[in-house]
């Protein structure tokens, strides 16, 4: 097949309106039976999920049941759910859209939602009236005027509290308004049919959590895994003719592309147990335009999870392989230091593995996309001269080194990249985190420490045709540190491998008058 007898159909990029995508024939990845099971248990729920992840998506649909057009869901899962199809009305406060660094800004955005359906059901209210009055009387008029409960859909609830850290009077200031606006919710119980809540990050200390305890937060339960985002089942099965185009272009066979979709875009593991999901986002874009790039990214950096890694001193080799609880991972505290849950939540980190014994997640980077992608954000800030293209010390440059098998030239322009820092930077795990990223954005499969049967290594980078292993010391020497490797037998894994194997012990010497990358190369055979 060739890729123009693909209708763009088949590729509903930023749609995210469910009635369109059935209406307009787009390909729909059928999510039904997840909004029937939700509307068969819990009477109030909230999901979090990564941006582009379908929760709008997932909202819409759930509203277009709720306005009772089963015409829409014939096929579907959930056009055979023994539910009740009777029309409600619905209450659905978006904020994606509004400027909340803006001391008015989710004020006006409150308001302006309010008027919409207090004109909608000609509710009369005083304009002076509190948002969270006027919230509250609006849902009793409604019922009374209608005689259904109704329904409360909110979408991306925390995006007023996202991106203020260098803003944290704002910050308080909406935290504190949403809380007055939903804290009402729980004295309107009877009044009230159903209730989603989705966003980004689960704020610990707005109200929606402490004040309704009958929320059920289904974020990271393994019934609800696949409600958003597709498994390999889902993408194979809808998008079969979209893969088999892109490996057409990319001239090589479907499976090998499966596997490059995999490697890029899959990974993400909201649950213990549950199965493992691809960014949709990222995939149709990929299938559309015939091209494996990092498209999340494009649409949002994490600037301020970088900066604040920077600020704190967080090893970016850490971040891979740490560990968990379930309480550590489920709220973003305020004001604190602990950047693992948001990283979590906002999709930079996902499950590895569950132990239910310890009730401990390991957690990693989800895929190629995200790990690139985070480290084109962090790099600049521990050495800004690889952020220009011309410059001697482009990512470029440094990943010509590794895939032609010049690690002298790769050492040699990392010592002068390290004396081009400021002073303020002279410590032993700068240089250890600008030699990691160096690795991830250059292309390689960068694995710090990694075990083996004797000990563990700094950092091994792999391309197609070589193995780099780096020990690393500070103000010892480079002897110390080939003794380590040959001590510690880090090669020993590699001794059957067909690539070209090189050990690198390197020391860095600095005091007030200079500073130095000592290091020294062995290429073994």
């Amino acid at each position: 097949m060739t890729t123009s007898d693909i209708p763009d159909k088949m590729f509903p990029i930023g749609i995210q309106n469910f009635p369109e995508i059935i209406v307009e024939g787009y390909t729909y990845v059928d999510k039904t039976y997840f909004v029937g099971k939700l509307i068969k248990g819990g009477k109030y729920n909230f999901l979090s999920r990564p941006r582009r992840f379908g929760k709008s998506l997932l909202l819409s649909t759930i509203q277009t049941y709720f306005e009772g057009r089963r015409d829409l869901f014939k096929g579907l899962a959930i056009d055979n759910m023994d539910l009740d199809w009777t029309p409600r009305p619905i209450f659905y406060f978006d904020f994606n859209t509004g400027n909340y660094g803006h001391p008015d800004g989710l004020k006006n955005r409150l308001i302006s939602l309010l008027n919409l359906y207090e004109k909608e059901y000609d509710v009369e209210v005083s304009m002076e009236e509190d948002t969270a009055l006027r919230f509250e009387n609006l849902i009793r008029q409604v019922y009374k005027k209608t005689g259904q409960q109704v329904v409360i859909l909110v979408d991306e609830y925390d995006k007023p509290l996202l991106n203020l850290d260098e803003n944290p009077e704002q910050f308080e200031k909406n935290q504190r308004m949403l809380k007055g606006f939903f804290s009402n919710l729980k004295s309107m119980d009877a009044c009230i049919k159903f209730g989603m809540l989705t966003g980004v990050a689960r704020f610990s200390k707005v109200s929606i959590f402490s004040d309704l305890n009958n929320l059920e937060d289904i974020s990271m339960l393994n019934d609800y895994c696949a409600i958003c985002g597709w498994t390999e089942e889902e993408l194979v099965g809808n998008f079969r003719s979209g893969i088999q185009a892109l490996a057409d272009e990319r001239e090589e066979d479907f499976d090998t592309t499966l596997r490059a979709l995999r490697d890029y875009y899959d990974g993400y593991l909201f649950s213990g147990k549950g199965s493992r999901i691809y960014n949709p986002f990222s995939v149709l874009r990929a299938l559309k335009g015939r091209e494996i790039m990092p498209y999340w990214f494009e649409t949002g950096t994490p600037t301020f999870l970088a900066k604040k890694i920077r600020k704190i001193g967080i090893d970016p080799e850490s971040l891979n392989g740490q560990t968990q609880s379930y309480s550590n991972l489920i709220a973003v505290g305020v004001g604190t230091d602990n950047i693992t849950p948001l990283m979590f939540q906002t999709g930079y980190l996902t499950i590895e593995s569950y132990d239910s014994r310890r009730q401990r997640y390991t957690l990693r980077f989800p895929n190629r996309e995200v790990e690139i992608g985070f480290a084109q954000n962090l790099l600049p800030l521990y050495a800004p001269s690889t952020d220009r293209p011309d410059s001697h010390f482009s990512i470029e440059r440094f990943k010509d080194d590794l895939y032609d098998g010049d690690p002298n030239s790769f050492m040699k322009r990392l010592g002068s990249l390290i004396k081009d820092l400021p002073y303020e930077d002279h410590k032993e795990s700068t240089y250890r985190a600008i030699t990691y990223l160096l690795c991830l954005l250059s292309g390689t499969e960068a694995i710090p420490e990694r075990h083996s049967y004797k000990g563990r290594s700094d950092l091994e980078a792999l391309t197609p045709d070589y193995v780099y292993i780096f020990e690393f010391k500070y103000n010892k020497s480079v002897d110390e540190a080939m003794k380590q490797i040959y001590s510690q037998d880090y090669a020993g894994r590699y001794t059957m491998d067909s690539r070209k194997v090189y050990l690198i012990g390197a020391n860095l010497n600095e005091d007030k008058e200079d500073r130095t990358l000592d290091y020294e190369i062995v290429e073994l055979q």
